[in-house]
């Protein structure tokens, strides 16, 4: 069985294009998990002069790092399919934004799995900041496969 941090582990990103620090809790139906935007992150330089702000595709990415591909690497264990490598790409995107997130906020990201098969998953996302507040949320779809089959 694979152990949560695990997960991360396995991911197919590196600094600087890692968004995920914590993996909460990850169930074959859902998945909830955290990361905290650095003062650093190399996207802050050029967005907005005055006062930096997460780009939305940034945001996206996040909640497709811990909602889909974590949770589809773990989909992925529970059927005993991810033994080796895996190739990911994400195939549709439809997130509304609601509120900004700034340079040193943690957001939550949680997700519901609305189906998977044939190696497609798609989930529902949302992403919350510190004060509960939803930041964003969406549809995300995706393939996720072993690479050795």
């Amino acid at each position: 069985m694979l152990v949560i941090n695990d997960i991360i582990k396995k991911l197919p990103y590196t600094k600087p294009f890692l968004f995920v620090d914590k993996i909460n809790m990850v169930s074959a139906n859902a998945i909830e998990g955290c990361y905290t935007f650095k003062k650093d992150e190399f996207f802050y330089k050029g967005h907005f002069k005055e006062q930096p702000v997460t780009p939305g595709v940034i945001l996206t990415e996040c909640c497709a790092q811990i909602g889909l591909v974590c949770l589809g690497i773990h989909l992925l264990n529970l059927e005993e399919l991810n033994s080796g490598d895996f190739q990911v790409a994400l195939s549709s995107s439809e997130m509304h934004f609601l509120l900004p997130v700034f340079p040193s906020e943690t957001v939550t990201v949680k997700s519901c799995k609305l189906f998977f098969r044939f190696n497609k998953l798609k989930c529902e996302v949302k992403m919350y900041n510190q004060q509960a507040k939803l930041v964003c949320k969406g549809i995300l779809s995706g393939m996720i496969k072993n690479s050795n089959i």
